[in-house]
């Protein structure tokens, strides 16, 4: 990576996945890390694996010898953490103290502020293992960025050293901008898993490579093209197909089948809205599914149990 400011010298309160490899990916650029605070024996092995030669102190003592402090905790962490260390007189006028959380903006450093402290939200919008596979991934990653106009510069030039594109969102959108993320990455996941389950209980050796080439192409489509990139059965109005879907995901896999109701049902809206499917076509299938679930969440009578 390439430097864009002076060295500066940068501590890490939370060295989890995401503080530690940021931190490796600020070192690259020349920054001095001058020390880590995490408690976790995973924690402790990330810091040596990513930051060898970076020592492991107390949240204060990091603090006090960092110019810039990144905040890498868990978001119902980071009130807390910023209250302790202002209140134990840590945080100094004119430093510069950056939180990773998507959700939260400036609000929740309002006591590093007090302070005097200069504060940054800065999210990155990547997911990350906690490994140097990381750090290739840095290059190119959005980072969603709150700040006021003071620190705007610093935050940009903190965010080109990691290689990084700053996306720029308002303190009252940081949540609208979390949920957009994690319902697009987390739930894929599950999404994702849910299929190699179906996938391995039909049959298929390797379920990763049987979806990885279609899921790429559905990704790059969606991205490319929106509601446009939709196919299959919802879009085609196959009730029968649907009807046996359901049927065997019931049978199979029941615990898929409320996720695989919810995705059709808002597959079924969007294509409803621009027209591909007719209504009359639609309330079929809309049945179709509401029987499938009704179906698995009726009781079961005694003598059925028996």
């Amino acid at each position: 990576m390439t430097r864009s400011i002076g060295a500066l010298r940068v501590g890490v309160i939370g060295a989890g996945r995401v503080g530690a490899v940021l931190a490796a990916g600020l070192r690259a650029a020349g920054h001095e890390i001058v020390a880590v605070a995490g408690e976790s024996d995973a924690s402790r092995e990330r810091a040596a694996a990513l930051l060898p030669g970076v020592p492991l102190l107390k949240p204060t003592a990091v603090a006090r010898a960092a110019d810039v402090l990144l905040l890498t905790v868990p978001d119902d962490m980071l009130d807390n953490v910023a209250t302790t260390l202002s209140g134990a007189g840590a945080i100094r006028k004119g430093q510069v103290v950056v939180h990773t959380s998507g959700r939260h903006g400036l609000a929740v450093l309002t006591p590093v502020i007090a302070v005097g402290a200069r504060a940054i939200a800065m999210h990155p919008a990547m997911t990350f293992t906690g490994t140097d596979v990381d750090l290739p991934r840095l290059r190119g990653c959005v980072y969603g960025v709150t700040t006021g106009p003071a620190e705007r510069e610093l935050a940009e030039r903190l965010v080109g050293d990691l290689g990084g594109l700053p996306m720029f969102v308002p303190e009252d959108k940081r949540t609208l901008y979390h949920a957009g993320l994690a319902h697009g990455a987390n739930h894929l996941v599950t999404l994702v898993t849910q299929a190699m389950e179906l996938l391995g209980a039909a049959g298929a050796e390797d379920p990763a490579a049987t979806l990885r080439p279609l899921l790429n192409a559905a990704l790059d489509n969606a991205l490319a093209q929106g509601d446009a990139a939709l196919t299959g059965p919802i879009v085609r109005g196959d009730v029968g197909t649907i009807r046996g879907h359901l049927a065997e995901i019931a049978a199979t896999a029941p615990h898929t089948l409320p996720s695989y109701v919810a995705m059709a049902r808002a597959t079924l809206d969007r294509v409803v809205t621009d027209g591909r499917v007719l209504p009359i076509r639609a309330n079929r299938i809309r049945q179709v599914l509401d029987d499938a679930l009704a179906a698995v969440d009726a009781p079961v009578s005694p003598r059925e149990h028996i």
